[in-house]
């Protein structure tokens, strides 16, 4: 069943974060994920929800997410991510119906 990994991301430091925007697609993809939604324009429909980027990844399973979560291939990127941004991350499991 697939898995989805939902970021939402301050960027404190645009050069920082540069870099990471480059790398962490082919960490990615290594894992089976693909980007469903890479930032872009928001439309708020109802609450609040502040300006930040967001981005929605797609994972054949969970399995397959947190091996890329944990993986020697996202440490960098991950670091990179940090150091430039504040970040929350969940990963959902997808509905199978």
């Amino acid at each position: 069943m697939a898995a989805y990994v939902i970021a939402e991301v301050e960027v404190t430091d645009p050069e920082g974060y540069k870099p990471y925007t480059e790398q962490v697609p082919a960490s990615i993809a290594h894992y089976g994920g693909r980007f469903l939604v890479r930032g872009g324009t928001a439309e708020v429909l109802e609450g609040d929800w502040p300006q930040r980027r967001r981005v929605i990844l797609e994972f054949p399973s969970m399995d397959a997410a947190r091996a890329w979560w944990d993986s020697p291939e996202y440490e960098k990127p991950k670091a990179m991510r940090r150091a430039a941004s504040n970040a929350r991350l969940v990963l959902l499991e997808g509905f199978d119906g």
